[in-house]
């Protein structure tokens, strides 16, 4: 034989994916070609801590002679690396599978996230722009998009859009009738699974890139609401226009417009202070949020979205007019009953839980049919009280404490931008509802007695006030309890001046 060497394949797939399927697929494509084809599967320790894998080799010529083949595959020796999700990517090229000078590397960029992504205090999310900087620097070339997302679209499954997304790229002697030939030939969704196959056919060859471009275009060029709250937004600095942007989107949302224009009142506060725009950036992106604080009101705004059962079909895959329940179960407890009363009555119903032990143990337990009558009605009159969340004990409470968080910023900010880009950092610990909420409250408000008030008293120096102060933050985030944070804190009470210390 003139070519001694097999075209190899290795795919990386979670579980419920369709990795074995997708294997087949391929294998099937390669026997009915004529090629001597050899698969292989290994399965993975857990969902999140290796997936299953399959090494496949193809002999590119059609020959009598049976060729020796390898069971796994070698690092630095795989031509083709499929991945289902984009971690799994970049697990493949740490592990030595995705060479520069050999291997095309096709995945799918959405995320499942590990669970230790999504039990972070803060944004525990893996940054993915490094995978992306990854793949252009390990892989020879690499076909990437959210697969995900597509395969949802069309109706079909991720493993359809990745056999379609590899016979487009040319990396194997198929020609993708082979490919159609055998989903046709296993007789299961046959009409979805060429549907996928079609898209991922159709972006491998870049007939799809040029809309989606148009479309991210049209999407950029889209006007905010109203035109004086856009105005306000275009003459920011350029780093905080995109989350000014989105801060006015979603607090209209929350709220209604005068909200958003005391956001960006807000927001201008910090202009004497910001040279770069940095800080506004960063604070843009944080108060959004603080000021879109999940309340009884919001949590129902949001499970009566009309996306959000858009969503829920999409991704169960429900056909046009068949019925289906949407079931919510909630656990309000005292504080966020309470919360909806006016202060003069909530505090002293949250005095005497306090008294009586219940915060934190007493909840109402419930589960509401969001998409049937009596629940949908339950939604809607929560709901229906945004009007009346400006006079609710909540409302007040968490207006103070972000007035407080931007006095403080601003203060840090004259005496060093870093502290003031740091103190509004702080307000990743405080996301969520319930107990999440009140333990990342509980916690910033350690940081602030603590850290930031000595150190804007001038406890330590600006610059080193700002490190001190990101190292408790990453403590707090790294451990939702505190005892983490209490360690910290001690250790730079340690360096604090012995008058302030003891304040």
């Amino acid at each position: 034989m003139s070519q001694l060497k097999p075209i190899t394949l290795l795919v990386a797939a979670l579980g419920g994916e369709g990795g074995g399927v997708l294997t087949d697929w391929i294998s099937g494509a390669a026997q009915r070609a004529g090629h001597p084809v050899q698969a292989t599967s290994i399965p993975g320790v857990a969902q999140r801590t290796g997936a299953t894998t399959y090494y496949i080799e193809i002999w590119p010529e059609i020959s009598q002679a049976r060729p020796v083949m390898c069971l796994n595959p070698g690092l630095g020796q795989v031509d083709v690396m499929i991945a289902s999700e984009f971690v799994e990517a970049g697990r493949a090229m740490l592990n030595g599978y995705v060479t520069p000078d050999r291997t095309l590397l096709i995945a799918s960029t959405h995320r499942i996230f590990a669970v230790a992504e999504k039990s972070g205090m803060g944004d525990g999310r893996y940054d993915t722009s490094r995978l992306f900087r990854a793949a252009r620097e390990c892989a020879r070339a690499a076909i990437l998009f959210d697969m995900d997302a597509a395969a949802k679209e069309s109706g079909s499954i991720l493993n359809a859009v990745l056999l379609g997304a590899l016979a487009g790229s040319g990396a194997l002697p198929l020609a993708p009738d082979l490919f159609e030939a055998g989903i046709r030939d296993e007789g299961k969704a046959v009409e979805s699974n060429l549907a996928g196959f079609r898209f991922g056919l159709a972006h491998a060859r870049g007939e799809i890139a040029a809309a989606q471009a148009r479309a991210a275009q049209a999407a950029d060029k889209a006007v905010l609401p109203l035109a004086d709250l856009a105005q306000r937004v275009d003459a920011l600095p350029e780093a905080a226009q995109v989350f000014a942007a989105e801060g006015v989107k979603r607090l209209i949302d929350y709220q209604d417009a005068a909200y958003a224009a005391l956001y960006l009142d807000r927001l201008a506060s910090l202009a004497p202070l910001d040279g770069d725009g940095r800080l506004r950036r960063e604070v843009a992106r944080h108060l959004a949020v603080r000021m879109s604080s999940e309340d009884v009101i919001r949590v129902a705004q949001l499970k009566l979205k009309p996306e959000r059962f858009k969503a829920i079909e999409r991704e169960t895959r429900i056909q046009a007019g068949q019925p289906y329940r949407v079931a919510d179960f909630l656990k309000p407890g005292i504080e966020e009953l309470a919360g909806l009363l006016p202060s003069r009555l909530a505090v002293p119903v949250l005095r005497l839980a306090e008294k009586r032990g219940w915060l934190g143990k007493w909840h109402l337990a419930m589960t509401l049919p969001s998409n049937r009558l009596g629940g949908y009605l339950r939604f809607r009159l929560l709901a229906g009280l945004k009007p009346w969340r400006r006079r609710s004990h909540r409302f007040a409470e968490e207006q103070a404490r972000i007035e407080d968080w931007l006095d403080l910023i601003r203060r840090g900010a004259a005496l060093e931008p870093l502290l003031g880009l740091e103190i509004a950092e702080c307000a990743r610990l405080i996301k969520g509802y319930g107990d999440t909420f009140q333990r990342g409250v509980q916690n910033y408000q350690r940081i602030r007695q603590y850290l930031i008030l000595p150190a804007l008293a001038g406890a330590m120096a600006p610059a080193l006030a700002a490190e001190a102060l990101m190292q408790a933050r990453i403590a707090a985030l790294k451990d939702p309890e505190g005892e983490t944070l209490g360690r910290t804190l001690a250790a730079i009470a340690d360096k604090l001046e012995p008058r302030h210390a003891a304040e």
